[in-house]
């Protein structure tokens, strides 16, 4: 299994009980779409906002690149029902779906392995792909097995709001770290990025719950983005363009990387192994560096120019 490049600066979350806000998203040019089976959904409404999911994906039109589901918890009354009727009724039109309050590397391999069975028995030949919350101690602490746990994972999340319940950290909304002297989840974010580096999957930023305070949801992106995150949730559209502009590189900054790369290719056919470039030393490590920012910058060009 093949797991597909995707941008992911933003994750717009979508309350499957609300037509409106589906209809709403369906219009939005953003990276990645989810519609929120979980938390954003009352036990009451859980059976009815299935449905509206699978008839929102199956309708399409969505203009984001990735639409995805995150569906109930594994331990929970809805979860089977939630994965069995989104594979077997849309599992040919949905990229991912996201599985929330994980704890261990087995809950990871048994997901993926009743999507496989689900799979093969509707004749999908497009693997769907997951992602997880890591929002659970017991997931911090294992978040290397699961980081490993399946070539149908594709990143993680970093869940703060309920990872601080379940450390019993006390903060005065999702994502808030004010009364911290630094960044409070500075730990659980680097811990995250570096299991899900070394898997060769992405590392996403969970939700920011103000989503009026602009200047606090680009910090708290800025602090993941330069810890190796991909991208962040947007639980509001106002978040949408501070996570793309956080997670999106300088156009300026891309010209300067090509221009240093390519004097430092042109440097190694030389036999050189270190050059300068106006005024400073470049050598392997220093254009290993702005890889990945080059790559991203030309998946950015080909979304904006569908």
């Amino acid at each position: 299994m093949t797991r597909p490049k995707r941008l992911r600066r933003c994750q717009l979350s979508v309350p499957a009980s609300s037509e409106k806000l589906i209809a709403s998203a369906r219009n939005r040019a953003v990276d990645y779409v989810f519609l929120d089976l979980e938390d954003s959904v009352a036990p009451n409404a859980k059976e009815e906002a299935r449905e509206r999911v699978i008839k929102a994906v199956n309708e399409g039109g969505f203009r984001c690149g990735t639409i995805a589901a995150r569906v109930n918890e594994l331990s929970s009354q809805w979860a089977l029902d939630d994965i069995t009727r989104l594979v077997a009724e849309c599992g040919a039109t949905i990229d991912v779906i996201i599985l929330p309050k994980v704890k261990d590397a087995e809950d990871i391999r048994f997901a993926d392995r009743l999507i496989t069975m689900l799979e093969a028995k509707h004749g999908i030949g497009k693997p769907i792909g997951l992602e997880v919350l890591i929002e659970e101690v017991e997931a911090m602490s294992n978040v290397d097995e699961i980081a490993a746990s399946s070539p149908r994972l594709e990143a993680l999340i970093f869940g703060m709001g309920d990872y601080a319940a379940s450390q019993g950290i006390v903060t005065s909304g999702v994502g808030e770290t004010d009364d911290y002297p630094g960044d409070l989840f500075h730990y659980h974010r680097n811990r995250v990025s570096v299991a899900a580096r070394v898997a060769g999957i992405a590392a996403i930023d969970g939700p920011y719950a103000d989503f009026n305070n602009a200047q606090k949801y680009r910090e708290e992106a800025r602090r993941a983005a330069l810890l190796g995150f991909e991208g962040k949730w947007a639980i509001h559209p106002a978040q949408i363009e501070l996570a793309e502009e956080i997670f999106s590189p300088d156009p300026a900054v891309v010209e300067k990387a090509m221009a240093i790369s390519d004097a430092y290719e042109k440097a190694r056919a030389r036999g050189e192994g270190a050059i300068q470039f106006e005024g400073k030393m470049v050598d392997v490590a220093s254009v290993r560096i702005f890889n990945d920012m080059i790559a991203l910058a030309g998946m950015i060009a080909e979304r904006d120019r569908q």
